[in-house]
């Protein structure tokens, strides 16, 4: 029985903090413990480089990533760690995957839409101080995912766009290419997906309201001082929801610590209280930890070496075999294995309509039959791409019956076009089945 794959990824542009821990590290280390699972644990280098400048930040991060899962417990024999920038692979799938991405989903990439709606508000052009490599992260992020072809994606639900977005281009290729990639499937856990910051908002360097993993005990025991809280004094009932102390608290301890916090809270435990109390249970599980990782910071040789080797055997039983079919898929191939009769190009007149999937802003699933640059049909919102994938299915099969509430013709289209060309679609796709 084959393994099902699980890929996680931690981004080199700053210290290992708590988020990271509860949100990735730790969860993955638990699901390593599966006999069925293929576990497949990386530093995103290349993705650090999309906001981060400074070239020491990045090998410091890339060093402390790297030593914190080694110190979490890590098997580097029995799971595949490795370094992103280590996989030449993957920057060449992202340019097979660039020449397929849809323009106008990545226009919709959450990252990329705030930052230019942020310009809009301070009446800058839209695209100013805007990288390209922030517009084509989520392909990066899909060549990292796709090119092992991963099941899973563990990632928090600010992430789940990237994962769909990462389904849509593995698709478009396979629709053009054949079936290469596996479509990953996103994994969320509520309970950990949105770990606090010191702010309340989401942990996240980006915010700058970490809480460094590895911080020695006396500065997380002040870290955990400063954070944020209301005004209500000593005996007076405390809200859990929307408490950071509460919900980092609840992401370290039991169900049954938990409940009894959530009554200390009821019975109006005091803000310094209830923090002592979380310092104490945070730094239970973190102290035996520290000690390790500050071991192998003073090695940083021996982590080197460990992650060359990691890349080394995942290039040579995976990546490299994948991209040499890929290449040969999208026609990058040995000249002197030209067929003595290549099949001639189709002409621009044999075009044929393509099928284009999308999510909007609505949330909803939409799609459209396009022939170059006429829209044919366009399809109203489903709640979901398998209801959208189920309506497209049923609309190659060249028939327009029954309920067509669920999408429009496209301006200045009939339904005879619609017909005719559906039609070639078909006869084209029975053509290939024979050939």
């Amino acid at each position: 029985m084959s393994k099902t794959r699980v890929l996680t990824g931690i981004t080199t542009s700053g210290t290992p903090h708590l988020g990271n821990y509860v949100g990735a590290i730790r969860p993955a280390l638990a699901s390593a413990q599966a006999a069925d699972v293929e576990n497949f644990y990386f530093l995103a280098d290349f993705h650090a480089l999309v906001k981060c400048g400074d070239p020491a930040r990045v090998q410091r991060s890339t060093l402390e990533i790297a030593a914190t899962w080694l110190a979490c417990g890590l098997d580097v024999e029995k799971n595949w760690f490795y370094r992103q920038s280590d996989i030449p692979e993957i920057p060449e799938l992202t340019w097979f995957l660039t020449c397929v991405a849809g323009k106008g989903l990545l226009n919709r990439a959450h990252a990329y839409k705030a930052a230019v709606d942020k310009n809009r508000a301070e009446g800058e052009d839209d695209d100013a101080g805007i990288n390209a490599g922030l517009f084509m992260y989520p392909v990066l992020m899909a060549a990292d995912i796709l090119i092992f072809n991963a099941n899973k994606v563990p990632v928090g639900r600010d992430q789940i766009q990237h994962i769909e977005m990462a389904r849509d281009f593995g698709q478009r290729f396979n629709h053009l290419y054949g079936e290469h990639f596996v479509l990953p499937e996103v994994v969320i856990d509520d309970n950990v997906a949105t770990l606090p910051g010191l702010d309340g908002r989401k942990m996240s360097k980006s915010y700058d309201n970490t809480i460094p993993l590895f911080t020695p005990r006396a500065e997380l025991k002040k870290l955990i001082a400063g954070i944020l809280t209301d005004s209500r004094a000593p005996g007076e009932p405390k809200d859990t929801e929307g408490s950071a102390v509460f919900q980092l608290y609840q992401a370290f301890a039991s169900k049954e610590e938990t409940r009894a916090f959530a009554q200390a809270f009821a019975d109006g435990i005091g803000w310094g209280d209830a923090k002592q109390k979380l310092f104490e249970r945070i730094d239970a599980e973190v102290a035996p930890l520290r000690e390790k990782y500050e071991a192998l910071m003073a090695k940083p040789a021996e982590i080197e070496a460990i992650l060359r080797d990691g890349a080394a055997r995942l290039r040579s039983q995976h990546a490299t075999p994948t991209l040499a079919q890929l290449r040969a898929a999208v026609g990058l191939r040995d000249l002197s294995q030209l067929p003595a009769a290549a099949t001639p190009a189709k002409k621009a007149t044999d075009a044929l309509p393509v099928f284009k999937q999308y999510r909007e802003a609505d949330g909803k699933f939409y799609f459209k039959l396009v022939l170059g640059e006429r829209v044919l049909l366009q399809s109203a919102g489903f709640d979901s791409p398998r209801d959208a994938g189920v309506r497209i299915a049923s609309i190659k099969s060249g028939a327009l019956d029954g309920d067509v509430t669920d999408f429009a013709l496209g301006e200045g289209v009939g339904s005879d076009e619609v017909n005719a060309a559906l039609a070639a679609f078909v006869a084209a796709q029975l053509d290939d089945a024979r050939s």
